[in-house]
């Protein structure tokens, strides 16, 4: 079905952009944050066990990861964002 043009207003394009972009502010903000609780349980670790710091690198490059999933997410919410295709309740 042919979308109508007065169903597509600028509304629509814009918070489905806003979607998008506190998908990809709030991955971030995680990754940041659990890097951040992370390299304070690494740096706990090499003062306290110093043979097994490698350990706990893995929940450093794990918050990575995060930051890399929401930029994932991000760019395909914006690929699905058309203007003039874009209607409120596709968003």
């Amino acid at each position: 079905m042919p979308i109508a043009k007065a169903d597509c207003d600028a509304s629509g394009a814009f918070f489905g952009a806003m979607g998008a972009s506190s998908a990809l502010i709030f991955a971030n903000m995680g990754a940041a944050y659990g890097t951040a609780k992370a390299a304070v349980g690494v740096a706990h670790m090499g003062v306290a066990t110093p043979e097994k710091i490698m350990r706990g690198i893995v929940p450093v490059v794990m918050a990575g990861i995060l930051g890399i999933y929401g930029f994932i997410v991000a760019v395909i919410f914006f690929s699905g964002i058309r203007a003039g295709g874009f209607t409120n309740t596709r968003g």
